[in-house]
């Protein structure tokens, strides 16, 4: 009976602890990972979007180009020679001939193709914006991935430290035959599967870091803080709100409006095909006849025949109508592809606050209490070693799918925000890691 009370005391102790803990979040954490900064680093170092840039840059440049006319041609020769040796006093001989043409196409065509180059280099800067709200998003899913991962190695750690302190007690309760030795074995095993899952999430820490490594340009096992929740936005706007935000903002949107644009200036471009481009060119030659030197110049105008109209311009109008109609097609599924995105991550966010509300006011209180009511009853011997233990590993459960809920509600945001291409208005409630 005494050494039942001496290790009653003992839980009560433990039990003490527990309460001193309380939220795995209480405890403080300095110098951790914020996500503005990882965000403004990704977008400074990531490779990808350096690539965008300059391609969105390389597109400005044939903008230029584009509406330019094509360069002469100056051609320097000798004309109307004696062969095989090259006699110059032929009548028509002339040394040194010069000859410059310039090809000019039909008017309109050349600003057509400068609207088209324009549109391309929108397209371009609209492209790289896109991959930039892309891996902002695959930045912020991972930080929040391991936001979760480094909460729950916190519990999975407190669960293993409380799990080793019941195994030693049990260990004496056994040998003061106080305990059955299921006990020990019960918690010799629950010690070691802690023990794996701590590993496992190690591992999968691992991962995480040097995928967010891989974003900034940085080597895969440069070390990587414990990210920190922050304040996320606890109502968002309504889907009409967002919808329309989207039509405004997307970058992808606005790529897809471009390309319909530039579709319609090729067909129309296609259209003047038809129309013959000019050349225009003149030259100049003279002649030594031994009376003086004879000079001579003379001016022509050439143009395009379309005599294969039929198997070319036309088919190049064909072709460009049904471009048009593709783009036209393509706008309208990104459009709903992105209405569909908002319902779905409207969805996952009233699911993840209204869980994260739920394990907070209910799940994890009662969780505690029913470790409270273990404990009670365990002192009068009405329940065995185990069920004490199994109540405060539910209570840690519990707390890291808390932390999981969270990170899975950042990533909604985040996912979101990539979604509408602007960042969520914080002027409303907010939801945080609660100390």
């Amino acid at each position: 009976m005494r050494t039942r009370r001496h290790w009653g005391r003992q839980l009560l102790v433990l039990a003490a602890l527990f309460g001193a803990l309380g939220p795995l979040g209480a405890q403080e954490r300095d110098g951790s990972l914020q996500l503005r900064e990882l965000l403004d680093a990704v977008e400074e170092r990531n490779p990808r979007l350096q690539a965008m840039d300059a391609a969105a840059a390389a597109a400005e440049y044939r903008q230029s180009d584009a509406g330019a006319l094509p360069d002469p041609m100056l051609q320097l020769g000798i004309m109307n020679f004696g062969v095989p040796d090259l006699n110059a006093d032929m009548a028509m001989s002339m040394a040194p001939s010069v000859q410059l043409s310039q090809r000019v196409p039909f008017p309109g065509k050349l600003s057509l193709r400068g609207e088209i180059a324009g549109f391309g280099s929108d397209m371009a800067r609209a492209g790289a914006e896109e991959a930039r709200w892309s891996v902002r998003g695959a930045a912020s899913a991972l930080f929040f991935d391991l936001y979760a991962v480094d909460r729950r190695l916190e519990v999975m750690q407190e669960t293993l430290a409380l799990l080793e302190d019941f195994q030693q007690i049990a260990k004496a309760l056994y040998a003061s035959g106080s305990s059955p030795q299921a006990d020990v074995l019960r918690a010799d095993v629950e010690v070691a599967r802690m023990d794996g899952e701590i590993r496992r999430m190690t591992a999968t820490r691992t991962t995480l870091a040097a995928r967010l490594n891989a974003l900034m340009d940085r080597p895969g096992d440069a070390p990587v803080a414990t990210p920190s929740l922050g304040s996320l936005p606890g109502t968002v706007p309504a889907r009409d709100t967002l919808l329309g935000w989207a039509l405004d903002s997307r970058p992808v949107l606005q790529r897809g409006r471009l390309s319909v644009a530039q579709a319609g200036k090729r067909r129309e471009l296609a259209r003047r095909d038809i129309w013959p481009d000019f050349t225009v060119g003149l030259s100049y030659g003279q002649r030594d006849r031994g009376m003086g030197t004879e000079r001579m110049a003379s001016a022509m105008v050439g143009f395009s025949l379309p005599i294969h109209a039929g198997s070319r311009q036309y088919a190049l109008r064909d072709e460009a109508a049904a471009h048009e109609r593709l783009a036209q097609a393509e706008l309208g599924s990104l459009e709903a592809d992105v209405g569909g995105r908002i319902t779905e991550f409207l969805a996952e966010l009233d699911r993840a606050r209204t869980l994260t509300q739920l394990y907070r006011a209910e799940v994890i209180p009662q969780a505690r209490a029913n470790v409270t009511s273990a404990l009670s009853s365990y002192r009068v011997g009405t329940v065995d070693f185990m069920t004490l233990v199994d109540a405060q590993m539910t209570v840690n459960r519990y707390e890291g799918e808390l932390y999981q809920l969270l990170g899975e509600y950042g990533k909604a945001v985040a996912a979101l925000e990539s979604t509408i291409g602007r960042v969520l208005p914080r002027d409303g409630s907010f939801i945080t890691e609660e100390r």
